[in-house]
């Protein structure tokens, strides 16, 4: 079993939440060891925003927490009043649904305290909380933040390969069914982790000017890389589920289909390894041109077949959705290398700035 970043901080977080309670003498200190588990992130951006809306939360739930028990008592259906109407306020004002579990807990054990000193009690129970809160802070502001940008870049690198490895055994008929349906189900979840890790880069905040450029440019980049391998994906879906309409074109429209997904996936395979600096030069004009002719050779053969009395009109169509993934997948990889010929051409100057 691997224990990741986030599992260390939630336990560092409990053991500075209780150590910080005993020594500022507030008890129970397990309220705020409870406060500062909920209150960890994953980022410095979700840290700072987190911070900001737990207080507020947990500000505007005592606040109204005190004020009923003063003026209602401490029966349940009190709690369960304060509790749907201090949701509603958070939801109204925007606030992280995250927050919502730590403020109510912070309702609850305000509203709970005994009668005797009962603003006493619920300011230590307050300040419990928030001292976790303020404990899972510190140990996110201290924790080096993940280097998000290479965890996408890896996840995004390795997603595309397996994709464009079953594309390259489709194309040539050479691809276990089975093992290629199943596959594509874990490519689908592997696709939404590199969105999240994606997220979570973009939400990075430099605060050197120059360095700031680069990473805004390198969002769009990686933004793009995503959104090819995405297109990437579904031609592979949508071949896959024409298999067998795929066998029944005539052999030179297979093998012009063929030509072409193997030279996508060697476009693709080389602007990611322009990005990563092992290709110093930008892909030939006549290298492109080569690409657009062949699109426009297996669109025209396969169009022709339209027009054909002996191909069943309905494989056709049913062809259609595979030819224009196709299409769309060169298209974003196009745009994908403009992106990276752009961040390798302003590179320098960013650095030199």
């Amino acid at each position: 079993m691997r224990l990741g970043a986030r599992i260390l901080k939630t336990g560092l977080a409990v053991v500075l939440a209780l150590y910080l309670a005993r020594w500022l003498g507030i008890n129970p200190p397990t309220f705020a060891a409870i406060a500062a588990a909920f209150a960890i992130q994953p980022s410095l951006f979700r840290t700072l925003r987190t911070f900001s809306h737990q207080v507020q939360a947990n500000l505007i739930g005592a606040t109204i927490g005190v004020l009923f028990v003063m003026t209602f008592g401490h029966e349940p259906f009190v709690v369960g009043v304060v509790v749907t109407l201090s949701i509603a306020i958070f939801i109204k004002l925007k606030l992280e649904a995250a927050i919502i579990p730590t403020a109510i807990v912070t309702i609850i054990i305000i509203m709970e305290s005994p009668s005797d000193n009962f603003l006493q009690f619920a300011l230590e129970r307050f300040s419990a909380v928030l001292i976790g809160i303020i404990a899972a802070f510190l140990v996110n502001l201290a924790f080096i933040p993940p280097r998000y940008e290479k965890k996408v870049f890896d996840k995004v690198t390795t997603v595309t390969d397996s994709i464009q490895e079953w594309l390259t055994l489709l194309a040539r008929h050479d691809a276990d069914t089975i093992a290629l349906r199943e596959d594509i189900k874990n490519q689908r979840t592997e696709l939404d982790k590199a969105n999240q890790l994606f997220s979570l880069y973009r939400e990075e905040r430099n605060y050197f000017r120059a360095k700031t450029f680069t990473q805004r440019r390198k969002v769009v980049v990686f933004r793009q890389m995503i959104q090819a391998t995405e297109k990437a994906y579904q031609a592979l879906e949508a071949i896959e589920k024409r298999s067998e309409d795929y066998l029944q074109l005539p052999d030179n429209v297979q093998s012009r289909i063929e030509e072409q997904i193997l030279t996508l996936t060697d476009y693709h395979h080389r602007i990611i390894l322009r990005y990563n600096g092992k290709v110093n030069t930008h892909a030939t004009d006549e290298y492109v041109d080569e690409i657009e002719k062949g699109q426009s050779t297996m669109t025209n053969l396969f169009v022709t077949l339209y027009e054909e009395e002996q191909f069943d009109l309905s494989q056709w169509h049913s062809f259609l959705p595979a030819i224009s993934a196709l299409i769309e997948y060169q298209q974003e990889l196009e745009h994908l290398d403009t992106l990276v010929e752009n961040h390798h051409t302003h590179a320098p100057d960013d650095e030199n700035d």
